[in-house]
């Protein structure tokens, strides 16, 4: 199949993903299109929102309409790196053999990833970054495709080990989860208290969410594009010639270079779903938000005058 024809399947195959999500998730249109962006990506999200907005019940759909494996795995203060990777065991002929864990599935909930210790969240690392994980020095390689998908509690911080920088730059998205509008919660209550429920088809195969994904690597970039990106996330960088007053007075660091390759690929995959075969600036600004809103730090002064991250960003932007 020719990549034109496939870039029309693509947003057939889209539409209809949404459809199937959309019988069991209700609204929140702009997360499920982050979400498929990062998997078209072969990126990590992370979800951020307060309990109860169905963000578990969104992963293990889109799971179910992508006809992939899916495992979920509670992340509370005493879980160990054995816990989610697997742990060598003596069989019967006392040798020794590998039970897999949960993360040897294709897409992996890790629901409220900042309980759990350093120790276990850099286990989640490893297989983030280098698709495989090692356990008593062999290394065992994750299947394809392979995504993490993370969610966290913003309100609630006692007894809870914040992500580190370099952990929260592997995920592709931050993905902010709203309360619905009234119209919306109308609707969940109704659907969620009765006896119907309803079933989720499969709508992609492994084989085609793997073309896909080799066709977001394809798109052509104009060479102006990838100037727009770059030069958009130097301005996050204090002390670079591109840095904005704002950047030099609120932010004490800014994004690095991953940022940079994230905002071509989603606008990549934001310009092929709109129907597009090739990106342009809007498509950098469409995708700029999520992907800048979890790299950059503020300093001392931003804290003091309650600037918040959102709103240098929409100045930067």
């Amino acid at each position: 199949m020719d990549d034109v024809k496939t870039v029309k399947l693509l947003g057939d195959k889209i539409r209809e993903l949404k459809a199937e999500i959309g019988k069991v998730v209700v609204g929140q249109e702009e997360v499920v299109n982050l979400l498929l962006m990062s998997i078209l990506c072969k990126g990590h999200s992370l979800l951020v929102g307060v309990p109860g907005l169905a963000k578990t019940l969104l992963v293990n759909t889109t799971a179910q309409a992508l006809g992939l494996s899916f495992n979920r795995v509670q992340f509370t203060p005493d879980l160990m790196p054995s816990d989610i990777v697997g742990s060598e065991i003596l069989d019967e002929n006392r040798n020794f053999k590998f039970i897999k864990g949960p993360l040897f599935a294709n897409i992996i909930l890790a629901d409220e990833i900042n309980r759990t210790p350093p120790k276990t969240q850099s286990a989640l690392l490893e297989a983030m970054q280098e698709k495989s994980v090692t356990a008593g020095g062999v290394s065992y390689k994750m299947g394809e495709p392979f995504f993490v998908l993370a969610t966290q509690n913003p309100i609630e911080q006692e007894g809870t080990y914040p992500l580190p920088e370099a952990q929260l730059d592997r995920f592709m998205f931050n993905i902010e989860v709203g309360y619905p509008t009234f119209e919306e919660e109308l609707s969940i209550v109704k659907n969620t208290t009765g006896g119907k429920i309803e079933k989720v088809n499969e709508v992609l195969s492994i084989e085609e969410i793997l073309q896909f994904q080799d066709l977001i690597r394809k798109v052509p970039v104009p060479d102006s594009v990838y100037s727009f990106a770059v030069s958009l996330v130097a301005a996050t960088r204090p002390g670079s010639d591109k840095a904005k007053s704002i950047t030099q007075e609120y932010i004490a660091w800014g994004a690095g270079p991953r940022a940079s390759q994230y905002l071509i690929l989603g606008a990549k995959a934001n310009a092929l779903l709109n129907g597009k075969f090739s990106p342009d600036n809007e498509d950098v600004l469409a995708v700029a938000e999520p992907i800048l809103r979890h790299r950059i730090v503020k300093n001392y002064k931003a804290e003091a005058e309650g600037i918040k991250i959102m709103d240098i960003i929409k100045d930067l932007v």
